[in-house]
């Protein structure tokens, strides 16, 4: 025995007699932006999903077109089955399909749907992302729910809604917030509309200012917005003309960019931020495409997390650090 070994061991035949007959499933996970701690979590409970189910997850940034089209090539090369992608540019969404089908890849999208040749969403690649109306709903209960807590007359309150209304998730997040503070029994004629340029704190803040010169008669003021950045741009502005953080509630979304606000020594007009659960989306996306791949589970079309947690200055470290992040 130990010479039929040996003679296996010299012809080069002794690992392939040992391999096991199934080769490792190998999957990939492909984002825009892997510096930002949301990606880095997803990849990290996309790697948890794998120890649990058996897979090895191959872990790819792709800030732009070029490199993911390159991605793509690389991962059939190593022998993946498929991949899960927030791409760079929903746009691609063709381009990286029509690569896929030809490899032969399964496709799962993540938190950005990919975009056709006349810009309308893809429905027919499996998407999973968070549910953005219902956020927004979340995002306007929660205000409601601080400015009662404060005891606030209603005649006496003001939304700021900065909107970005060309972008179907900033539409979704700020309508949502918006119907559920009215279905609360907000009044929508103190529901001010004020578009952004950029979904930024700069482009928010010049917002802000031309809102408020234009209500110099509200007393108090609820904000809000599609991210941290756009609540942390209208906090600014009221601040600019002096209204005190007792005054002004400012909710956000994302949770990651909203740390350092939190952070601070005295408390602002930014009382908190709705983190989404890029844990969930990293597991769950990968879990979708493995089933696919191994057991010919089709993933469905859209697959809403709604899943979020409030961030506030008592609880975000906590919270933070539940999610790795």
């Amino acid at each position: 025995m130990h010479g039929l070994l040996k003679k296996l061991a010299l012809t080069g035949l002794l690992a392939v007699a040992l391999q096991p007959v199934f080769a490792a499933e190998k999957l990939g996970y492909l984002v825009k932006q892997p510096e930002e701690p949301w990606f880095q979590t997803e990849w990290s409970f996309a790697d948890k999903a794998g120890k649990d189910l058996g897979f090895t997850v191959l872990k790819v940034a792709v800030p732009d077109g070029e490199k993911t089209l390159s991605a793509i090539d690389s991962l059939a090369a190593n022998g993946a089955k498929g991949f899960v992608i927030c791409t760079p540019d929903p746009k691609l969404g063709p381009a990286i399909m029509a690569k896929a089908k030809r490899l032969g890849l399964k496709v799962v999208t993540v938190d950005d749907q990919f975009l056709n040749a006349a810009g309308k969403p893809m429905t027919e690649v499996p998407l999973v992302m968070m549910a953005a109306s219902k956020i927004g709903e979340r995002q306007g209960k929660e205000l409601w729910k601080e400015m009662k807590h404060r005891g606030w007359k209603v005649a006496e309150t003001g939304v700021m809604a900065i909107t970005a209304d060309e972008l179907d998730t900033a539409r979704r997040r700020t309508g949502g917030s918006i119907s559920a503070l009215q279905a609360a029994g907000f009044p929508a004629a103190q529901i001010y509309k004020v578009p952004t340029k950029s979904n930024d704190i700069p482009g928010a803040f010049d917002a802000g200012n031309s809102l408020l010169v234009q209500h110099p008669n509200v007393k108090h003021w609820l904000i809000i917005g599609m991210n941290d950045n756009t609540v942390l741009g209208g906090v600014r502005a009221t601040e600019g003309q002096h209204f005190s953080a007792n005054d002004v509630i400012g909710i956000g979304i994302n949770g990651v960019d909203a740390v350092n606000e939190l952070s601070k020594s005295k408390p602002t007009g930014f009382y908190g931020s709705l983190l989404p659960s890029p844990d969930v989306n990293g597991y769950r996306s990968i879990q979708q495409l493995h089933l696919w791949v191994s057991k010919g589970v089709q993933p469905p079309k859209f697959t809403e997390i709604v899943d979020a947690v409030l961030l506030t200055r008592d609880n975000f470290k906590a919270e933070l650090k539940k999610k790795g992040l």
